[in-house]
């Protein structure tokens, strides 16, 4: 699929630019110089854009009810996010494809991302939302996906951390091994948002299902504002060792000391994230659509684009093409 170019996509960061010349990313990059020069060298690109990470929710209570699963009194989404507002975002900025995970506010009911992926089906995948306590757990996946035409599942074990909402123990139990091995049989993607001290519990279960595609979200949430990141640093540095492990360079203003977009104080660990899993296993994702990005206080598609595409300065074009959108498409088998 064709999309726009803009001239801001491939403009050279000069920030990044005297920042490499500085050597003030010491550690970010082998050769800062090269990864400036490298910019400069870049060329328009007509490589698919996907965008693994987004959220949409419906805009109709009396057909996509809320049902938080953690917050009884939960009414309304505080902020418009549908995929009408994705479909428009994702035109104006170039963005050809994207993954929907479902969001938290619908809970396990995921009709309307269902929705969203027959109305847009060469354009979206979509992973949903299930129970993980649910003894029928392996059986919803299977619903979800022959029934509803889902890619996917995202579990959050780290709403479930010291003892939440019934604690982790799900995670690695024995019982669970039937979600994997069905995964494994539907060809069914299984994204986790989970914390670095949970890792551990998650590489239990990749080692025994090496054939089941496996996505860490937002890098495992590691906290670079912490003391010593270095521990959980490297726990999600030892899931490289596994081929069907890959990673999402996402929600970098969470992560981040200073929280301030290009987060250039976490180019450091990204470096050494991308030296541990390489590029074929590193994925570009956002979080919201259009203006609801704001509202969550996030960057605007432009500028997370532009974090991949010019402010990374240890990344080849080869590189930043892969990441924006080539192993997305090979992985969920997106048409371009």
């Amino acid at each position: 699929m064709a999309r726009a170019i803009r001239s801001d996509d491939y403009a050279v960061s000069r920030r990044t630019f005297a920042r490499a010349l500085s050597g003030s990313l010491v550690g970010a990059a082998s050769s800062p110089v090269v990864g400036a020069l490298n910019q400069l060298a870049a060329a328009p690109s007509t490589s698919p854009i996907v965008d693994t990470h987004m959220h949409v929710w419906a805009n109709e209570p009396k057909r996509f009810p809320f049902a938080h699963p953690y917050v009884n009194d939960f009414v309304d989404a505080p902020h418009e996010g549908s995929v009408e507002m994705l479909i428009e975002d994702m035109d104006q900025h170039g963005c050809t494809h994207a993954v929907v995970v479902q969001v938290i506010f619908h809970g396990w009911d995921n009709r309307y991302l269902a929705d969203c992926v027959r109305r847009y089906p060469d354009r979206l995948r979509v992973h949903g939302l299930i129970d993980p306590t649910d003894p029928q757990v392996a059986a919803k996946l299977e619903y979800w996906v022959k029934e509803h035409g889902l890619h996917g599942m995202r579990f959050s074990p780290i709403y479930y951390r010291d003892g939440q909402h019934g604690g982790d123990a799900w995670l690695d139990a024995s019982e669970t091994h039937s979600l994997w091995r069905k995964a494994e049989q539907l060809e069914a993607k299984l994204n986790f948002f989970i914390a670095p001290q949970q890792i551990p519990k998650l590489e239990k279960m990749v080692r025994a299902h090496p054939n089941v595609q496996v996505i860490i979200d937002h890098l495992s949430q590691l906290d670079f504002k912490a003391a010593d990141p270095e521990p959980d640093l490297r726990r999600l540095l030892a899931m490289a060792r596994y081929p069907n492990v890959v990673v999402k360079l996402s929600e970098l203003s969470s992560v981040s000391k200073s929280g301030k977009y290009p987060f250039a104080d976490a180019f450091p660990y990204l470096k050494r994230v991308y030296d541990s899993f390489g590029p074929d296993r590193l994925l570009f994702g956002t979080g919201y659509p259009g203006a609801a990005r704001a509202f969550y206080k996030r960057p605007m598609l432009n500028q997370e684009i532009n974090l991949i595409r010019r402010e990374l300065p240890f990344l080849s074009n080869e590189d930043r093409d892969k990441i924006l959108g080539g192993n997305a498409v090979r992985i969920w088998n997106f048409p371009t």
